[in-house]
C-alpha cells in the first residue's frame, strides 16, 4: 500500500482505518546506531526531551473519502532521527487537530513552550499519537484529539459540538488530521480559561493560547500546515 493520497489539498475524511501493526517499525528496525547518536545529540541540545513511545505510520492511502493505513509504535528518538530527514521511503507521520472554534467562530490555538521541541511554534492543540489512542488495533481520533486538549490547555472537549466530519491536509512533513470542535464561549473568554490552566501547572506545555480572528490574523510562528487550515476555517468551508 505504502503512500498513496493527494498531496497539499484538503480532503474530506468520513472514516480513518488506521491500524496498529505489532511488529516493529522498519526505519527503527534498520537504523538503531543511528537513532541512537542522533538522540545523543538532541538530548545534550534539549535536556527536557523524554524518549517515550509514539507512533510512525509504514502506510497510508485515501480512497473514497477513507484514509487506510498502518503505523507501529516506536520510540521518540526513532520519530526524532526521522524527523531529520522526512524524506525517507516508507515512513512519514500523521496527527490529528482539535480545530477548537469559539463562540464568535475565532479560533483558538496555543503557543508551545521553551522546553519542548517545536518551542514558540503556533498551532492547534495537538499530539502525536499514541498506542494508548488505539481501540483493538484501530486509532480512535476524536480519543487522541480531546486527550491532548485536555493535558494542554486544560479544557475538557467530550462534550462539546463536533463537526459532522473529518478533514486531512497532507504535506512533505506529515498528514494532519483535523475536525472542528465548537465552544459556546467567546474567544476571549476560552483564552483566559487556558491561561488559568496554565498558571497552575509546574512545566506546562504551552506557552498559553493563541486567538486567531480572520485570515489574515496571522501570529508569528505559525506551524506552516496551519495557514490553509485557517483559510478554509474562515471561508466557511464544512
Amino acid at each position: 500500500m505504502s503512500f498513496d493520497l493527494p498531496r497539499n489539498i484538503i480532503l474530506p475524511v468520513d472514516a480513518v482505518d488506521v491500524r496498529l501493526d505489532p511488529g516493529p517499525h522498519p526505519f527503527e528496525r534498520d537504523n538503531a546506531q543511528a537513532i541512537a547518536e542522533n538522540w545523543r545529540r538532541e538530548t545534550a541540545a534539549n535536556p527536557a526531551l523524554f524518549d517515550g513511545t509514539v507512533v510512525l505510520l509504514s502506510a497510508l492511502r485515501y480512497r473514497d473519502s477513507s484514509l487506510v493505513g498502518r503505523c507501529h509504535a516506536v520510540r521518540y528518538s526513532t520519530f526524532m532521527l526521522w524527523r531529520g530527514n522526512r524524506q525517507v521511503a516508507g515512513a512519514e507521520h500523521a496527527y490529528a487537530h482539535a480545530m477548537l472554534v469559539a463562540g464568535d467562530n475565532s479560533l483558538v490555538a496555543i503557543r508551545m513552550a521553551s522546553h519542548t521541541v517545536n518551542a514558540g511554534r503556533v498551532y492547534f492543540a495537538a499530539g502525536s499519537f499514541e498506542p494508548t489512542d488505539f481501540r483493538d488495533g484501530l486509532v480512535d481520533v476524536d480519543f487522541n484529539m480531546i486527550r491532548e486538549v485536555r493535558e494542554e490547555t486544560g479544557l475538557d472537549l467530550a462534550g462539546a459540538a463536533r463537526g459532522r466530519r473529518y478533514y486531512a491536509l497532507s504535506t512533505a512533513t506529515g498528514t494532519v488530521i483535523f475536525r472542528r470542535y465548537r465552544e459556546i464561549a467567546s474567544a476571549d473568554e476560552v483564552a483566559q480559561r487556558i491561561s488559568a490552566f496554565v498558571a497552575t501547572e509546574a512545566e506546562p506545555e504551552i506557552d498559553g493560547p493563541v486567538v486567531i480572528r480572520s485570515a489574515d490574523d496571522l501570529p508569528d510562528g505559525l506551524m506552516p500546515h496551519m495557514k490553509p487550515l485557517i483559510e478554509w476555517h474562515f471561508a466557511g468551508k464544512d
